[in-house]
């Protein structure tokens, strides 16, 4: 009956790969928190300038969306 090869070498890579993954700079779209948003506007780029604007307001619905939710289930809860 054949065996299952167990390599420690391969299991330890997997485990820095991963571990390199989460210390990457993230990318695509950030919350839209003041630095990002100052920066767009000390660049100067209309057309960024109004993506950043769309994104905060999504941004700020979905997040005024939750904590209504958040809100309702406290109430629910009676804390």
């Amino acid at each position: 009956m054949p065996t299952k090869k167990t390599s420690t070498k391969k299991t330890a890579a997997k485990g820095r790969k991963s571990s390199k993954a989460s210390a990457r700079i993230p990318t695509g779209a950030l919350p839209p928190y003041g630095d990002p948003i100052r920066a767009a506007v000390a660049r100067g780029d209309a057309r960024e300038m109004k993506n950043v604007a769309t994104s905060a307001r999504k941004w700020l619905s979905d997040v005024e969306s939750a904590l209504a939710e958040l809100e309702s289930a406290i109430k629910k809860s009676g804390a």
